[in-house]
């Protein structure tokens, strides 16, 4: 499960290429070698193998509405968090499911940053990294949020590249033990079109940040889970137009499918925010 810090969604472990079971016991399927609840394994598939109803630039608007169930307090502290779900509507079935995916770059160049003497972007590649995406993907996202929860959505944990209409977000990743990592998938065949492309897995986020020949930026589809943060008092939960208008968005960053690396998004060099 998730550190402390955010409670965000764990997906079950992904590195199985085999298709997906037809096999049901008690209401479960197979999906990657996990048994799973039938309504979850058709979203899984949709969303990790199929790649659908992701956003993108110049792509259609994907149907999925963002809800969020409950927001929590950790006991402590002034921010109340609650992971966004989010219903996707497949072959006339309303699904749920904890994760969204995006057209992203992911940047694996290492940050090696001093400021005295000391590293700034501390973890860089091992429990959190950049991905960019155009600031329109990111500003239809948050329209999607507003919608679906009634929160509009700051920019903090952004970087905002206007001069490219461009946005990085520090996304978390999966480090602890007993922790899926976030797995990397290449395509198998470049030039194929997305809706015919079929990919491999070739380890963890970490692992491949490691291989000095990986470390470029690549394009991709990324898929997040994703965690809202509204300040708030212990004994007040705080609700849209309640207190602060705006809430924050954590990004954890479980799976990606890449087809290739880019020379055409220069890495953001940028202090991290509080998050890290």
């Amino acid at each position: 499960m998730a550190d402390d810090e955010a409670a965000a969604n764990v997906i079950p472990k992904d590195d199985d290429e085999s298709a997906p079971s037809n096999a049901n016991t008690d209401g479960m399927v197979k999906w990657r070698g996990n048994f799973v609840p039938k309504e979850e394994a058709k979203a899984l598939r949709h969303v990790f193998d199929e790649l659908k109803d992701h956003f993108g630039h110049q792509k259609a608007d994907p149907m999925v509405r963002v809800n969020v169930a409950s927001l929590e307090h950790p006991g402590s502290g002034p921010v109340w968090r609650g992971n966004l779900d989010f219903t996707y509507q497949i072959d006339g079935e309303h699904c749920n499911l904890g994760f969204i995916g995006m057209d992203v770059c992911v940047d694996l160049i290492p940050k090696r940053i001093t400021k005295d003497g000391e590293l700034l972007l501390k973890d860089y590649g091992k429990t959190w990294i950049y991905v960019y995406l155009p600031q329109e993907t990111l500003n239809k996202f948050k329209q999607y949020v507003k919608t679906g929860t009634g929160w509009s959505v700051s920019t903090e944990g952004t970087v905002e590249d206007h001069n490219r209409d461009l946005a990085a977000i520090e996304a978390k990743l999966h480090h602890l033990n007993g922790q899926p990592k976030p797995s990397f998938w290449v395509a198998k065949d470049r030039d194929a079109s997305i809706e015919d492309m079929s990919f491999a897995r070739v380890g963890s986020v970490q692992e491949v940040n490691e291989s000095s020949e990986q470390q470029r930026v690549h394009r991709g589809i990324g898929i997040f889970s994703v965690t809202m943060e509204v300040e708030g008092t212990p004994n007040f939960k705080p609700t849209p137009g309640s207190t602060r208008d705006e809430v924050n968005l954590c990004f954890t960053l479980v799976s990606v499918r890449t087809w290739g690396i880019t020379d055409c998004v220069a890495p953001i060099v940028h202090a991290p925010s509080k998050w890290f």
